[in-house]
């Protein structure tokens, strides 16, 4: 396989992964209409983690080395604790659309992550185009959610550094493990930590009193967010690299606006087409851009 076409496939994997996570949002939104945040953010952890070790054991797939360990623990905790809780915590707050104000600043946390942590060096024109992506972004992001920040901003922007940490981390370890590996061994390792306090949030929670549409919400971040989106997520990173791939979460957010039209009923008009179309040609250009990668073959 070429660099081009690694690259170009590492692009695809990315946007079915982007997809999958700007549903994220609007479905958290659901769960936490009728379920404790918390059990919400941890719970779906859980679950992934029993997807994850049964495929695992389906597979036989040998256990890492302790070379991956450091990697794959600060990978959970950007990515399995911290990104769900502070989302969760902010989405009880404010609409899904409102959180893809700060989330639209994940291209640039995931390239400057890779940049320390994942051997990428972007060019400066590179860097050009992803700062005018993310201006773009931010912009429309703050038309549709009402032109302010709230106190959950904070919340979200703790949610972009950790989800851009454990990108970059998990990046790394998936051209050695493979991108399903990866995530699968995140969720593992992190299980015995969640377990209690996701049974003792459990033993409180009314199943009944929280809601069909809660828990659809809940079964949604649990499969698709939490675990088959890093599936074709870390498997992009490792083709396209983390810098270059990770401008795809450019678009992150207007699948979060879809998701929240579809769910919420929120009007979308011709200048998110127009808006997606500037997004995507930002993208196309900054795939040209120049970004030097340390040697490794992914699997």
């Amino acid at each position: 396989m070429t660099a081009g076409d690694a690259e170009t496939r590492g692009m695809l994997w990315g946007l079915v992964g982007v997809a999958l996570f700007g549903l994220t949002l609007p479905f958290t939104r659901l769960a936490v209409a009728g379920l404790d945040p918390i059990f919400v953010a941890l719970g779906r952890a859980v679950v992934a983690a029993a997807l994850a070790a049964a495929m695992l054991r389906w597979h036989r797939t040998p256990f890492p080395g302790r070379e991956h360990w450091p990697r794959l623990a600060v990978a959970a905790l950007g990515v399995v604790v911290g990104f769900p809780i502070a989302a969760t915590i902010a989405m009880t707050t404010v609409p899904a659309s409102h959180g893809a104000v700060v989330l639209g600043l994940l291209p640039i946390g995931t390239a400057l992550a890779g940049t320390l942590r994942g051997g990428e060096r972007p060019s400066p024109a590179f860097w050009l185009c992803a700062l005018a992506g993310s201006a773009v972004v931010t912009w429309f992001a703050l038309r549709e959610g009402g032109g302010r920040f709230v106190a959950a901003d904070l919340w979200l922007a703790l949610a972009v550094a950790c989800a851009s940490i454990g990108y970059a981390e998990g990046a790394v370890v998936s051209r050695a493990l493979g991108g399903w590996q990866t995530i699968s061994w995140i969720l593992v390792l992190s299980a015995p930590v969640l377990l209690l306090p996701v049974a003792v949030l459990a033993w409180r929670t009314d199943p009944g009193a929280a809601g069909l549409s809660a828990w659809i919400g809940f079964a949604y971040v649990s499969v698709f967010s939490m675990f088959v989106g890093f599936f074709a997520w870390y498997r992009g990173l490792a083709l396209g690299g983390t810098a270059r791939v990770g401008q795809i979460q450019l678009l992150q957010g207007f699948f979060t606006l879809v998701g929240a039209a579809a769910f919420a009923g929120e009007r979308i008009g011709l200048e998110v087409v127009l808006f997606c179309v500037a997004v995507v040609a930002i993208v196309a250009i900054g795939r040209r851009m120049p970004v030097a990668r340390t040697a490794a073959s992914p699997r």
